[in-house]
Order: structure tokens, then sequence, then C-alpha cells
């Protein structure tokens, strides 16, 4: 541990000021990475598990090698990270909006995913991922047309959004599009902030032959209890 905090980078973006900041948190004695958007908190080294979970539970309904992944949202990097842990993987295209969020990965400012683009299987696409889905186009060129597994970890939940542009891809019909890209038998799973919601696993099973919603708790360190996230997986 250095100084008890300090201001990795301060950028600004079209969504307003983004900043990654280091701090030590007191009541554990280790250091906390922290990114915010103005003054709204996005992540937290200090809550990964559901971002870790998020990779697992999508990869473990995929099947075979060779796998092709794709996840949506690069952030602190840990369902990125994650996912390269399988030793199936054999291609990982991340696409990020921020390319302030990609340098942070590119300059190993993150202690824990420093190994993410020194993997050869990374791929980093700068792109809004929510647009390339709606595209015809595929996300990113060089990249497989199809995946094994698309892993997405954007927004807050279904409806509560970064942008207003997003919300059409939590609809039947923005699934169906997203479903385009993935392989027969694809699996394609989803990071929420709030317990399942039934109003969104009736679009997922209207779109997908399956889908599932898993409830993934764990300690929460500063309030001494248990929180909670989501995890959609669905099979095409």
């Amino acid at each position: 541990m250095g100084l008890r905090f300090e201001e990795l980078d301060w950028q600004e973006t079209p969504m307003g000021p983004i900043s990654l900041r280091r701090r030590v948190e007191p009541s554990l004695r280790v250091d906390v990475y922290e990114v915010k958007l103005g003054e709204e908190f996005l992540m937290s080294s200090l809550f990964t598990v559901a971002e870790v979970e998020l990779a697992r539970l999508g990869l473990a309904e995929t099947s075979g090698t060779g796998l092709d992944v794709l996840v949506g949202g690069l952030g602190l990097g840990y369902t990125a990270a994650t996912t390269l842990e399988d030793s199936r993987v054999a291609s990982l295209t991340v696409v990020e909006a921020l390319p302030q969020v990609i340098d942070w990965h590119e300059r190993r400012l993150l202690p824990d995913t420093a190994g993410l683009t020194a993997d050869p299987r990374t791929r980093l696409v700068q792109g809004d991922f929510f647009a390339l889905a709606r595209g015809a186009t595929g996300f990113g060129t060089g990249t497989p047309e199809r995946f094994h597994a698309i892993l997405l970890d954007v927004d807050h939940t279904p409806d509560h959004v970064l942008h207003p542009s997003h919300a059409h891809f939590y609809t039947a019909e923005g699934l169906r599009e997203l479903q385009r890209y993935l392989q027969p038998g694809g699996v394609f799973a989803l990071w929420s902030d709030d317990p399942p919601d039934d109003a969104f696993m009736a679009v997922l099973r209207e779109v997908f032959p399956s889908g599932e919603a898993h409830l993934v708790s764990f300690p929460n360190p500063l309030t001494g209890g248990e929180s909670s996230n989501s995890v959609y997986v669905a099979a095409s």
C-alpha cells in the first residue's frame, strides 16, 4: 500500500467525467480501486464476485473447445480476466465504449487484471456495444462473426441504463438482434445489480429457448452483512 488516496486518472467523456481512484480501505487495510462517472460510483474492486461469476456461469453453459467469447464492458477487467482462465477459450473480444477505460488497461494501472492485455487471445475494441449489436457489421474488424458466448456488464440493470439508447437492447427485438452474433447453441449472460426480475426473464424466454436467473450473494465488508447481484444466462 502506498498513499492513502490517489486519483490515477480523470478525463472528460460524452457521458461526463470519468475517474479511476485508488484508496486504502482502513477497515480491511487493502488497496481498493474505484471508478466514478460524474458523482456516481460505477464499480469497485471490493465487489467483484458477481463479475467473476458472470464469466463462470456463462462459460459453464458452453460446450466444446476453441471458444470465441465476446465481453461487453471492460470496466476493471474481472469478467474478461476470468474468461481467460478457461483453457477452452481461443479468443476474447472485449468491446468498451470509453477509450479512457481501455487506456487504463493498456497502461496496466489495475494490478489484479494487469495480465489481460498481455494475453495473445485478447482483443480490445473501442465502440458502443449496443450500437454494434443493432448493426450488421459485427463487433470490430477481424473479430469472429459469431461467438460461443456473449457476456455483458454495462448497465446497472435492464431498466436502469447508463444511456437511454441502451434501453432497446433489453427488449425482445434487441435480444433477437444480438442473437445473430451467437453460434448455434451459444450462450448470452448478463450482469445486473438488482435481484432477478420476472419481467426481464419473460422477455429473455421469449427470445431464447432456455433462460435462468442466478442470485449471486457475497459478503459486504463495509456493512458487515451480505449483498447480492444477478446473473442471467440464456442459451440459443
